[in-house]
Order: C-alpha cells, then sequence, then structure tokens
C-alpha cells in the first residue's frame, strides 16, 4: 500500500526541512532536496506503522497542495509512502 501525502519544503542554511503537515509532527533536513525528502518518507513511513498498530488507523486525508500555507521560499512537493500491512512471509 502506498500513501500519499503533500510535504512543505523549506531551505535553510544546512540544505532543506521537509515537513508534511498532515502527520503531527513529521518533519525532516537533509542536506540536499532528495537527502531531506528520502528523510520525511522515512519518518513518514514510521508514523503509519505507530498509527496502524498502536491506534484506531484513522489516518488523515491528504491535504490538497494548494491549500497550504506558504511562507516566501517554501515550496511543495508531494511524496508516496510506501507502507507493508503483513510482514514478509519468507
Amino acid at each position: 500500500m502506498t500513501f500519499s501525502y503533500p510535504v512543505v519544503i523549506t531551505p535553510n542554511e544546512n540544505g532543506y526541512l521537509a515537513e508534511m503537515p498532515d502527520l503531527t509532527g513529521c518533519r525532516a533536513e537533509g542536506s540536499s532536496l532528495e537527502d531531506a525528502l528520502q528523510a520525511v518518507r522515512e519518518e513518514a513511513e514510521e508514523w503509519i506503522r505507530i498509527e496502524m498498530t498502536e491506534f484506531e488507523g484513522d489516518l488523515p486525508f491528504a491535504s490538497h497542495p494548494e491549500d497550504l500555507p506558504l511562507e516566501e521560499g517554501q515550496f511543495v512537493r508531494i511524496a508516496l509512502v510506501p507502507f507493508k500491512l503483513l510482514p514478509d512471509n519468507d
């Protein structure tokens, strides 16, 4: 299963800050845009895993990118977050 959420990207002195406003507290930094996006996808995967296993599993709906308030210099990308519902059967 793959989830799709918008990511607000903020360039900073260390590279980029990537935040998923729909997943409370889901944020990560990276020295490049690709690193920041990969790190926030990993954070989102963990966020979703905890929600699905420890809580009700009701994930928030994804915001429409054009509805997100942005500050000067920020931009939006969409992150695809893969998630396995069942462990591998090796």
